[in-house]
């Protein structure tokens, strides 16, 4: 509208709005909006502002629902569907996962632990069920295997390790780390693995006697029956491998390094974690616990007799 009225200055406002059939009213309103815009308006692009950078910052992997929860955190008094409309509106979208294919082999005539999970991949503190699986990062060099291992209550990596090789030394050494940063309790902990060579060789499960855990299988190739692990590679593989191309396998694992130790495990929220990252989730259960043991250890005060 401004445009057309700059074209034609001598004509005046007044006809070409009706010409147009435009009421005088709402031109100058229009106008008005433009010169003082109002308060709605001027709060939707500081909100915009704000979200785009806590999108850029989440590395574009952050959709409407986490910018939402993370402004809440902030204090920010935004719904939901407002976040919604203002990323549309600003062209910013999250990433969606996509299922990734297995790539654990089982060796016909190993001994199989039972499955002790059922599919139940639930947990009523840290340290009490491990999930684990491998997956491969394709490079330029040639496959990166990468082996994880998760923590079921608090969906937090508690190790990692890759290798050019998909053996069992892989995992093996995955789960050294494992035990040496968390020293789970003997006899508390279950290790839930599918049917991979690599999880019913000697080597781990001997290891896993040792260190007094249980070990647990779920079926060959079914997604379903170790899903809490299948769910960390959908993740790995949309938020941090899609769309890149690896010349090296220390590239990618320098990559997979920034994402895991900089990102998932202290920053990324999720929505079963209450859109708490997987660190400050165990953080939060072990100051409950301190202060429920500050309670339980506080000495009562004795009973006033009459």
């Amino acid at each position: 509208m401004t445009g057309l009225l700059d074209e034609h200055p001598r004509l005046g406002v007044e006809p070409v709005l009706r010409e147009l059939s435009i009421a005088s009213s709402t031109y100058y309103r229009w106008r008005q909006a433009e010169k003082e815009p109002c308060e709605r308006r001027r709060r939707d692009i500081e909100l915009t502002d704000r979200i785009r950078q806590v999108h850029d910052e989440s590395g574009g992997i952050y959709g409407s629902p986490r910018v939402h929860a993370v402004l809440k955190r902030e204090g920010e008094a935004v719904g939901r569907k407002r976040v919604e409309r203002l990323m549309r509106q600003a062209g910013l979208h999250g990433l969606s996962p996509r299922k990734s294919k297995g790539f654990t082999r089982r060796d016909p005539d190993a001994d199989l632990a039972p499955d002790l999970v059922r599919r139940d991949f639930t947990a009523t503190g840290p340290n009490r069920l491990w999930v684990t699986d491998l997956t491969m990062i394709a490079t330029l060099e040639g496959p990166l295997w990468l082996s994880a291992i998760r923590d079921a209550f608090s969906r937090r990596v508690v190790a990692w390790e890759t290798s050019a090789r998909a053996d069992a030394d892989l995992v093996l050494t995955s789960l050294e780390y494992a035990l040496a940063s968390r020293e789970p309790v003997a006899g508390e902990l279950v290790h839930h693995a599918e049917h991979g060579c690599q999880y019913t060789s000697v080597k781990l499960t001997t290891r896993l006697v040792r260190a007094g855990i249980q070990a647990s299988m779920g079926s060959v190739g079914d997604s379903y029956d170790n899903a809490l692990a299948e769910n960390l590679w959908m993740l790995v593989k949309t938020e941090c491998v899609r769309g890149r191309v690896f010349a090296t396998r220390a590239e990618a694992n320098l990559a997979l390094f920034n994402y895991i130790d900089g990102f998932y495990n202290p920053r990324r929220i999720q929505e079963r974690l209450g859109y708490l990252s997987p660190i400050e989730y165990e953080e939060k259960h072990y100051a409950n616990q301190a202060t429920a043991e500050q309670v339980n250890l506080k000495p009562r005060q004795p009973a006033l007799t009459s």
